[in-house]
C-alpha cells in the first residue's frame, strides 16, 4: 500500500518552479521528506503528455519492479478549485524517484530536455566523480534543508585525506626532478619532511610528538606489563625508521 503519512515542513504547502530551458513550463510540485512530490497531472504537465500517458509508464515501472509504490507515492489531502467550490479530495503524489523513471520513460520534447539535463549531470559524475548545483547551493534550503554544510565536511574530508595530497606532492616533485630516483636518500628525506609537516598541519604536533604523546596511553591501555619495558625502546628506535620506510615506498610506487 502507499504511504499515506506524507509529512510536511511545518505543515504548509510549499511550490517548487521547474522551467525547461525554453522558458515556458511552470509546474507547482510540494516539498516534503526532502524530496520533490508531484501529482500524475503535474508530472504530465512537466512532460508534455496527457495524464493516461504518466499513469501507463508508472504501472510498467512498478510492475518491474524499478521501483516499490510504498517507497514512492503518498496519499495527501488538497483542497483545489473546481468551478466556484473548492473541493477537498485525497491525490496520490509521486516522489523524486517515480518523476526521473517516468522522465526517462516518456517520448515528449519536452521529457527529451529533462533527459538532456539529466544525463548530463550524470555524465558529469562519472567523468568529475561529482556533480553540483552552484545556485543551489549558495541559496541553500531547496529541500527543508542546507547541504552545504555537508558538502564543506565532505570537502574537508577529502582534503585530509594524506593519501590524496601525497598523490600530489609526488607528481609535483617527480615532474619538477630531472634527475628522479624514488630510491635516493634525497628523496626519502624530502618525503619525510612533507609528512611531518603535514602531520604538524593536520594535528598541530610533528610525528615524533604524536608517538611520544600516545606512548604512555599505548603502555597503559594496550601493552601487557611484561612488555612495556621493550616498547619505549621500539618507539624510539624502530618507529622512525618505519616512517622513513613508508616515504620511500610512496616515491617507489610513483616512479612504477
Amino acid at each position: 500500500m502507499p504511504n499515506k503519512n506524507l509529512s510536511l515542513r511545518d505543515q504548509t504547502t510549499e511550490f517548487l518552479l521547474y522551467t525547461a530551458p525554453n522558458g515556458a513550463i511552470k509546474v507547482e510540485v510540494l516539498l516534503g521528506n526532502e524530496s520533490i512530490w508531484l501529482t500524475q497531472k503535474r508530472m504530465a504537465e512537466l512532460f508534455g503528455v496527457g495524464v493516461a500517458a504518466i499513469s501507463k509508464h508508472l504501472d510498467n515501472i512498478y510492475a518491474s519492479g524499478e521501483l516499490q509504490q510504498e517507497a514512492t507515492i503518498s496519499i495527501l489531502e488538497t483542497v483545489q478549485q473546481e468551478g466556484s467550490r473548492q473541493v477537498a479530495r485525497k491525490l496520490e503524489y509521486f516522489n523524486l524517484d517515480a518523476v526521473i523513471s517516468v522522465g526517462y520513460r516518456v517520448n515528449s520534447a519536452q521529457a527529451t530536455q529533462f533527459r538532456i539535463w539529466a544525463t548530463a549531470l550524470i555524465k558529469e559524475y562519472i567523468i568529475k566523480g561529482f556533480a553540483m548545483d552552484d545556485e543551489r547551493l549558495k541559496n541553500g534550503r531547496y529541500f527543508g534543508k542546507d547541504y552545504f554544510r555537508e558538502l564543506l565536511e565532505r570537502v574537508r574530508s577529502i582534503r585530509a585525506s594524506e593519501r590524496r595530497i601525497y598523490q600530489q606532492i609526488t607528481d609535483v616533485f617527480a615532474e619538477c626532478s630531472i634527475d628522479y630516483d624514488p630510491k635516493s636518500e634525497t628523496t626519502r628525506l624530502f618525503y619525510a619532511h612533507v609528512q611531518d609537516k603535514f602531520h604538524f598541519a593536520i594535528t598541530g604536533h610533528t610525528a615524533a610528538e604524536i608517538i611520544s604523546h600516545c606512548a604512555p596511553v599505548i603502555l597503559r591501555e594496550v601493552v601487557p606489563a611484561t612488555l612495556r619495558e621493550v616498547v619505549p625502546v621500539i618507539l624510539r628506535e624502530v618507529v622512525p625508521v618505519i616512517l622513513r620506510e613508508v616515504a620511500g615506498s610512496i616515491c617507489e610506487a610513483r616512479a612504477c
